[in-house]
């Protein structure tokens, strides 16, 4: 997908690569966000969106993932981005974002969304920036 992904690993949106059982430990036992969520929750999830998996070159094995909810028009949602504790500090989170916005950069969407706690320096790389006007925008749910 992308030429400049680093040595040794490859990415993919390919849903039967997908190791969802993985997907689903990372996210509902590791991440901040989705902590609890249940597996069925989560197939769901993966079943209606844009699926990235990170995988190990040599061995296949999946090392991390993102996904995108969009309407491939006007709008996406870059959620659940995630790289294994083993995997971290190579690069591979910068490079699977910088992959994600490369595949939608076709659509022409007016925008990507994302929200994070913690990772505003790797999401700067690629071109994301704080919302100008945080007063424009709701949300109905959790925050």
């Amino acid at each position: 997908m992308t030429s400049d992904f680093p040595a040794g690993y490859d990415i993919s949106t390919d849903p039967a690569r997908l190791d969802r059982a993985v997907v689903h430990q990372w996210l509902s036992e590791d991440s901040y966000w989705a902590l609890g969520r249940s597996r069925e929750k989560q197939d769901a999830a993966m079943a209606n969106s844009l699926n990235f998996g990170v995988y190990d070159s040599a061995t296949g094995v999946q090392v991390g993932y993102a996904r995108v909810v969009t309407d491939q028009a006007t709008f996406a949602w870059l959620c659940d981005v995630y790289i294994a504790r083993g995997s971290r500090a190579k690069g591979l989170g910068h490079a699977l974002v910088a992959a994600v916005c490369e595949y939608l950069a076709p659509y022409g969407l007016r925008r990507v969304l994302l929200a994070t706690a913690d990772a505003h320096a790797i999401y700067a790389k690629s071109g994301f920036a704080s919302l100008e006007k945080p007063e424009k925008w709701m949300t109905l749910g959790a925050q």
